[in-house]
C-alpha cells in the first residue's frame, strides 16, 4: 500500500511544510532535554513530534499541498527523531545497543539504497504504510520507555512492557519496510537497464520513510 501519485510542487510556505520543519526545529530541543535528565518535559516533546507526523500527512491529503520540499522534509524529520532518541537512550542506558545498531544499519541500508537512486535520476519509491506504521509505532515506544524511567513501579512496569512491545513492533516493520524499498528500488533499475521509462515512487509528497 503505497500513496496515491500526485502531482508535486515547487512550493515551500505550505501547512505540511510548515509542520514537518516545526518537527525539525524540536529536535535539538529534545536531545537538550534528555541530556539535561528533563524526561517530562522530553517525553511532551516527543509524543508532540509523533503528533505533528500524522498531521503532515493529513494536511497534505486534505489540503493537496505535496511539494518537493516536503517530500524531503518529512522523512528527514523522522529519521532525525528516530535515531537522536534512540542513540540517547541507549547513552542513558534505557536501551540496549544492540536495538541503535540495528536501527543505524537500517538507516545505513536505506541511504546507500536512496544514494544509488538519486545518481541513476530514479525518483525514490513512494511511502508504504508499513514503513509509516513502523515510524508510529517507534514513536509510542520510546516516550513510554523514557516514562517507565521516571514513573512509581507499577506505571513503570506498564510502560516498561507497552514500550517494549511497541519497539520490537516497530524495528520488525522498519526493517520489512526496509526491504519492500529495496525490491521496487531493483525494479526501477532494472527497468532503467532495459530502456525503460523511469518516474519513480508517483510523487506522493512523500519520500521513503
Amino acid at each position: 500500500m503505497t500513496d496515491q501519485p500526485t502531482a508535486r510542487s515547487d512550493r515551500i510556505v505550505t501547512v505540511p511544510n510548515a509542520i514537518s520543519a516545526l518537527r525539525l526545529g524540536l529536535v535539538p530541543v529534545f536531545v537538550y532535554l534528555v541530556v539535561r535528565h528533563q524526561d517530562i518535559w522530553a517525553i511532551a516533546v516527543l509524543a508532540f513530534a509523533g503528533v505533528t507526523d500524522w498531521l503532515d500527512g493529513l494536511a497534505a491529503r486534505r489540503l493537496n499541498q505535496y511539494t518537493k520540499l516536503g517530500r524531503l522534509l518529512d522523512p528527514a524529520a523522522d529519521r532525525l527523531f528516530i535515531l537522536s532518541t534512540v542513540f540517547l537512550l541507549g547513552w542513558r542506558g534505557i536501551v540496549p545497543w544492540w536495538l541503535v545498531a540495528l536501527l543505524a544499519a537500517r538507516e545505513a541500508v536505506m541511504g546507500l539504497a536512496l544514494g544509488v537512486l538519486k545518481l541513476k535520476g530514479i525518483d525514490p519509491p513512494a511511502v508504504v504504510f508499513v514503513g509509516k506504521a513502523a515510524t508510529f509505532a517507534l514513536m509510542y515506544a520510546f516516550p513510554l520507555l523514557l516514562l517507565a524511567e521516571i514513573s512509581n513501579r507499577t506505571a513503570a512496569n506498564a510502560a516498561w512492557v507497552f514500550g517494549w512491545a511497541f519497539a520490537i513492533w516497530g524495528l520488525a516493520l522498519y526493517w520489512v519496510a526496509c526491504g519492500a524499498y529495496l525490491i521496487e528500488a531493483y525494479r526501477a533499475l532494472r527497468r532503467l537497464g532495459r530502456g525503460g521509462q523511469e518516474v519513480g515512487g508517483g510523487g506522493g509528497g512523500r519520500e521513503a520513510a
